[in-house]
């Protein structure tokens, strides 16, 4: 093993918005340290990777489900209820792809970034 795993940058074009919204949605404090550079510090002890946003000049949104601009990474949030779990994603910003099936849940970030709420257990 050459390190462990640290963090996850997000390219954006408002790193603080992104940040806010990843923490509503995760938990986490939000550290802004630049206009162009803002992080999600875990709130649940021991360690775990940081959550990070960079502004990008020209930032160009992740298509869903197309390929022409790659979706380039997403995260998977595991909910006891995938119902309720979409009425708060979509209540602090996101939009629904409807896409998925009985276990998950497919959804964009206020950045256009894919993540899916996940329900291993349904």
């Amino acid at each position: 093993m050459i390190g462990t795993l640290d963090g996850i940058v997000l390219d954006c074009p408002d790193p603080g918005a992104l940040a806010r919204f990843y923490a509503d949605l995760i938990g986490g404090e939000v550290r802004e340290s630049e206009d162009d550079w803002a992080e999600l510090v875990p709130d649940v002890p021991g360690p775990r990777p940081l959550l990070a946003f960079q502004q990008v000049d020209d930032y160009r949104a992740p298509e869903w489900p197309g390929q022409r601009v790659p979706q380039q990474l997403h995260l998977d949030v595991k909910v006891d209820d995938l119902d309720a779990g979409e009425a708060a994603v979509l209540a602090i910003g996101a939009t629904a792809t409807g896409e998925g099936e009985d276990s998950f849940r497919v959804y964009l970030d206020p950045a256009g970034h894919p993540f899916c709420l996940v329900n291993p257990g349904y």
